[in-house]
């Protein structure tokens, strides 16, 4: 399958430094966007001197050292895509998928958009393509209870997936795209569910570093999104998934270190991707982070660029 032809490259906004207030309980549950505070954050701000602090680059290394601990424990191996086969959960939720396309369906023929909000695969990105919608039923722990009501069978077979962490209904509008980008965390696996998919399998799909998939309805792509990965919708029509979050099967120890991690508070902010907006600690710590990861990119590059030139003489 061709790829699609190159989209212009897009350079992130930046996000000003955070007040050091803390929030209120009811909008760290809240999942609402403000878009316009959340633009106005990514439009006024200098975040070419971001830099990390001591608790972020102590929470990046422990969080390193773990990633490292999965990679050798992982019980599926590695790889971009994982066969469907290996993972039961998925044949439910394929032999189900009409229930779950009704649900979602009637929710966008009500045009109840307030289900949905603007996402983006991660903050920097919002303001940059308003093509990527989602409707969350969970994210680490935190649930919509009235999208579940009315949704009662899609989560009803949610019951049945081992180590959910996040849930949501994503909609990508056509002639969208969403730009090369990957998870910070290998603890995690992603699955996404076809519901609505334009029959045009050459003008949308998926590619996870090396290998492009388009998405088929009814069927389940399982991925490594730890791996860059970029989607596009190249068609007319309106894509729809189901997006799990689940956790990656590890054998023991490195199970319960997981489990831990996924389930710590500490931690939410550096593994938590595009189903709520990033509050206010989140934001922070994402910033950093990015900061970091930026860093030692910049520095792999130079070292790979100066052994080039070093084989070249």
């Amino acid at each position: 399958m061709a790829r699609p032809a190159e989209k212009p490259a897009r350079t992130p906004a930046k996000v000003p430094n955070d007040s050091g207030v803390a929030p209120a309980a009811a909008d760290l549950a809240s999942p609402a966007v403000d878009l316009e505070l959340l633009a106005a954050d990514l439009a006024a701000s200098n975040e070419n001197i971001a830099t990390a602090g001591a608790v972020t680059r102590h929470m990046m290394a422990a969080l390193g050292f773990i990633a490292r601990r999965n990679a050798l424990a992982s019980a599926c191996g590695d790889g971009e895509f994982f066969a469907t086969e290996d993972f039961p959960f998925a044949a439910v939720l394929e032999h189900n998928w009409t229930l779950i396309r009704g649900e979602v369906a009637r929710l966008m023929m009500r045009k109840d958009f307030a289900a949905f909000t603007e996402a983006a695969a991660d903050p920097l990105t919002l303001a940059q393509d308003r093509g990527w919608r989602t409707a969350p039923l969970l994210s680490y722990g935190l649930r919509s209870e009235a999208l579940i009501a009315q949704c009662p069978q899609t989560w009803r077979l949610l019951q049945g997936v081992p180590g959910l962490i996040g849930a949501m209904f994503s909609v990508l509008e056509p002639g969208r795209f969403l730009p090369p980008h990957r998870g910070p965390y290998n603890g995690l696996l992603r699955l996404h569910l076809g519901l609505i998919v334009p029959d045009e399998p050459d003008k949308v799909g998926i590619r996870v570093a090396g290998h492009i998939r388009p998405w088929q309805e009814g069927r389940a792509l399982i991925f490594d999104d730890t791996l860059e990965h970029e989607v596009w919708n190249d068609t007319a029509q309106t894509r729809v998934v189901l997006h799990l979050d689940f956790a990656r099967p590890l054998r023991r120890p490195a199970r319960l270190l997981n489990w831990l991690v996924l389930r710590s508070f500490v931690f939410r902010p550096f593994i938590r991707e595009g189903l709520y907006r990033a509050r206010w600690w989140e934001r922070r710590f994402y910033r950093e982070a990015q900061a970091m990861r930026a860093a030692a990119g910049a520095a792999a590059s130079a070292a790979n660029a100066q052994r080039g030139e070093a084989v070249s003489a």
